[in-house]
């Protein structure tokens, strides 16, 4: 049986890192992977290292490098080395560290671990697709593992370049302890001889990671459970090179409420997506956590100090965890009411004038934003929904059905009570909310309504929904000239 090689010293310190490739944006599962590097980190005062895995050349998206360090800025997950922030390890990014694999790759080959494939990719594709046939398990039939020296010297002659393949063992076992799952053993003659170094001269996943984090000092690899099963693979290639071994914890998956693989279909999945529909970060990140971890079985509330103080891989849930929207934005909801008025209209201010019509004069008053921010922090789940909830402030024209006008009163009495505000709202002085309820509750009875009657047909009138922030409130934000304009238009509607 082959075994995981010592595992880590108990007073090794604790390194972590995040080592996204840039073949796409990151999204919330990604992220996920990184915060919970990141809490492990800070909890254990040790060192948090982003790494960018750019060797697959031509998968590489333009820009996404950028937005993992913006994602991960966003969340205030602040990395101690890595990009922008250097360190004594680097370069964080492997595609400047090529000279690092190639040694390692010729000591393999020497020692016997490693040999070199001149299989066409043609060959490989034809003999995967035999194999799915007859469903079988695809994988390398070794065909170049015991070529003689006299055949590597033909193929060499014709120009071929090969990849460098990892000489798995045939028989045996590799058993391993995941920090969340346990004991792990994968039968040897499962898995396949990978491939270490590309015909471009570029290394593999496989490699590189092995390799960084050797020369890194990793002392804990916290990743996907997607890679669980290259873990075998990698405590091969450890043993062969005689490094010493991180622990590793595998992290359980994020599905959609389907228990499908999260996907756009559900939604957003990628982080800065949430970011620009309002979510706040102090929540996102709150959320994220509770993703696969919680403190008990029912906190659901925890600032960012709380999750450093009391994340630990033993409260990490071996099976996946839902991706609950609804949830979030209940979260997100919560968050946005305990904010302060002035920090919550700095966050917002971007948003209006971002998503209000551009017909609202631009730039938009901050202390007009404030007065409309404060009125609707009650309703808004999302920084998003406050210029959605408060598009009316802004607007010069109402456009609504006058149907809205008549759900409780006539064309002709509807008419008759808003003639009535207006005259009573023009004389008045002070235009506050205790003055304006002062005047217009005991004017619905002076007009044999009651004040549900009255104040309905008001908040339509002045605001064109039947839904809005307190009336008395809103009004006063509005102003006189714009709740008397707003009004008269009202009565020429009701008149035709």
């Amino acid at each position: 049986m082959v075994r995981q090689p010592g595992g880590t010293s108990p007073d090794r310190p604790v390194r972590v890192r995040y080592a996204p490739s840039p073949t796409g944006y990151p999204h919330v599962g990604n992220i996920r992977t990184a915060m919970f590097n990141w809490l492990f980190a800070r909890h254990h005062r040790g060192t948090f290292i982003v790494r960018i895995e750019d060797t697959d050349v031509e998968r590489k998206v333009e820009g996404a490098v950028e937005d993992v360090l913006e994602s991960l800025r966003w969340l205030g997950l602040e990395w101690d080395e890595g990009p922008e922030v250097g360190g004594r390890y680097g370069p964080y990014f492997q595609s400047q560290r090529l000279h690092y694999y190639r040694p390692v790759v010729e000591q393999l080959t020497s020692d016997g671990y490693a040999y070199p494939c001149y299989c066409s990719h043609e060959r490989l594709e034809a003999m995967k697709a035999e194999q799915v046939r007859r469903g079988q398990p695809p994988g390398y039939d070794r065909r170049c593992r015991n070529l003689s020296q006299e055949e590597r010297s033909r193929f060499e002659a014709e120009g071929i370049r090969p990849v460098i393949r990892f000489k798995t063992p045939l028989t045996g076992r590799t058993e391993f302890r995941d920090l969340i799952r346990g004991k792990v053993v994968f039968d040897n003659s499962t898995l396949d001889d990978f491939v270490l170094l590309k015909s471009d001269g570029y290394p593999t996943y496989h490699l590189a990671n092995v390799v960084d984090d050797h020369l890194m000092e990793v002392s804990h690899v916290l990743r996907a459970d997607e890679w669980l099963a290259s873990t075998p693979r990698h405590i091969l290639l450890y043993q062969a090179v005689g490094y010493e071994s991180p622990q590793f914890a595998h992290l359980p998956m994020i599905l959609g409420p389907d228990r499908s693989k999260l996907s756009k279909r559900h939604g957003a999945t990628s982080l800065l997506e949430f970011r620009d529909e309002g979510y706040l970060p102090e929540a996102m990140l709150n959320f994220l956590a509770l993703l696969g971890w919680s403190l008990d079985d029912r906190t659901e509330v925890l600032s960012r100090e709380e999750l450093v103080e009391h994340f630990s891989l033993e409260r990490i849930s071996k099976t996946a965890a839902i991706f609950n929207i609804d949830k979030l934005r209940w979260m997100n909801g919560l968050y946005l009411r305990k904010l302060d008025i002035d920090d919550l209209t700095e966050r917002a201010l971007p948003f209006f004038e971002r998503d209000l019509p551009s017909s609202v004069r631009r730039p938009i008053d901050r202390s007009y934003v404030r007065a409309v921010v404060a009125l609707e922090q009650e309703r808004a789940k999302t920084l998003a929904e406050l210029p959605q909830l408060g598009e009316f402030f802004f607007m010069e024209e109402l456009d609504y059905p006058v149907d809205l006008l008549l759900q409780k009163l006539n064309r002709e009495k509807a008419s008759q009570a808003l003639t009535t505000v207006s005259q009573k709202l023009g004389a008045l002085g002070p235009f506050d909310h205790g003055s304006l309820e002062a005047t217009l509750r005991p004017l619905a009875s002076d007009l044999s309504l009651t004040t549900k009657e009255l104040f309905s047909l008001l908040r339509v009138a002045v605001t064109g929904r039947t839904a809005a922030p307190p009336l008395f409130q809103t009004m006063e934000v509005l102003g006189k000239e714009a709740c008397l304009r707003r009004i008269e238009a009202a009565i020429r509607l009701l008149r035709g």
